[in-house]
């Protein structure tokens, strides 16, 4: 059994980082809210290669059905990081005019 003196400082340092995640990004103005986000989603491909280590040293069922979940859930936090900055830089395009004979 876990000695709760141990676990309450980790509870701690979550509640403030949620807290401190929380104001920061609820003060971010509207304009940049789509690109920050974006940049954050592609620093998880970092989270993503930790969870497929994580999965490889995963011993119980119970750690590799976590794993799993957290492989998943980071490709597709990636992937969607992805496709947010593709459309962001679409926005910066200018329309093709065509040319002349077309």
């Amino acid at each position: 059994m876990t000695d709760l003196s141990t676990v309450w400082p980790a509870v701690y340092i979550a509640m403030l980082a949620a807290f401190t995640g929380y104001v920061v990004i609820s003060r971010v103005p509207v304009m940049l809210h789509t690109p920050l986000m974006s940049g954050s989603n592609f620093i998880h491909g970092i989270v993503l290669v930790g969870a497929m280590v994580a999965l490889g040293l995963a011993t119980t069922p119970l750690e590799q059905a976590i794993g799993f979940l957290a492989v998943v859930l980071g490709a597709a936090n990636v992937t969607g990081g992805y496709v947010v900055t593709e459309r962001i830089l679409e926005m910066f395009h200018r329309p093709r005019r065509p040319g002349p004979g077309v």
